[in-house]
């Protein structure tokens, strides 16, 4: 059977697949014909119903409920791993006008949701790709700079200022660890396909533990403006246990990520699940 299947080219996500996807593991007869993009380009697939299985922001999840179903497998989800609103000049985060430009890295991601949830009255907001907040904020297009992915690790390199940590906003908040994407399937695929596909991507999260170096080349090859360094902080920090299984708690923080959004009117609730049954 052969699935499409869209995942980002940062290092997470080509760690947890290369075993799925260059046939380390057995794929038990699926085919896999594969799409590469940005967070934000992954999240327009979705919405337009594009790709059989994707990664997507769990903020774009809550629209598409309809359509698609998340997997228990291949989560970016944890503590301490959200992302940052940065500044090129210190910046108290209890005081910031309405006035300021934010570069956010998409409309969808969980990024700008958190941040919403956090300064529900800033809203003067511009789409950028992620890669190009940094020199966005450095070079005065935008005076804060919403930044997640390897960025974390880049930006006082650069002379820029944390503002505030929206990671921690969450956590302290609502006591949940950060859910920050997701791997979706098609309802259409049918409950046994996708619990069968959610499974291989867990047992491809495995191998890749069991196999670090294995990865390796696979996460370079996509990653080559990147330092080493950055590509095994960016792993460690965005791959854990919760990406081989979301488990009780990983299930009970989406849950709460998408109560919060219906309560504050960011999106409606829906008569869908979210998890496969």
């Amino acid at each position: 059977m052969k699935i499409s299947l869209g995942f980002s080219t940062c290092p997470n996500d080509t760690f947890m697949f290369d075993a799925l996807v260059n046939k380390r593991i057995d794929t038990k007869g699926f085919e896999f014909d594969l799409h590469l993009g940005d967070i934000k380009e992954l999240n327009d697939l979705a919405f337009a119903s594009t790709l059989d299985i994707t990664k997507l922001s769990y903020h774009a999840y809550a629209y598409m409920l309809k359509d698609y179903q998340l997997l228990d497998a291949g989560s970016a989800l944890g503590h301490n791993c959200g992302p940052l609103l940065i500044s090129k000049t210190p910046m108290s985060p209890d005081s910031l006008g309405n006035d300021l430009k934010i570069a956010i890295p998409g409309k969808y991601t969980t990024a700008n949701l958190l941040f919403s949830l956090a300064y529900p009255t800033l809203q003067n907001k511009e789409v950028m790709l992620f890669h190009e907040i940094e020199e966005a904020v450095l070079s005065g297009q935008a005076d804060l700079g919403l930044i997640i992915h390897e960025n974390r690790f880049t930006y006082q390199d650069k002379g820029l200022h944390k503002v505030v940590d929206l990671g921690e906003y969450w956590e302290g908040t609502y006591n949940y660890p950060i859910p920050l994407g997701g791997i979706v399937a098609k309802r259409s695929l049918g409950k046994e396909n996708i619990v069968a596909i959610s499974n291989l991507i867990s047992q491809s999260v495995q191998y890749a533990f069991d196999n670090p170096s294995e990865s390796t080349p696979y996460v370079l090859q996509h990653a080559q403006e990147m330092e080493p360094e950055v590509v095994k902080q960016h792993i460690s920090l965005y791959v854990n246990a919760f990406s081989s299984d979301l488990g009780i708690t990983g299930r009970s923080a989406v849950k709460k990520l998408f109560e919060v959004g219906e309560e504050k009117g960011i999106f409606t609730p829906s008569p869908y699940s979210i998890f496969i049954a």
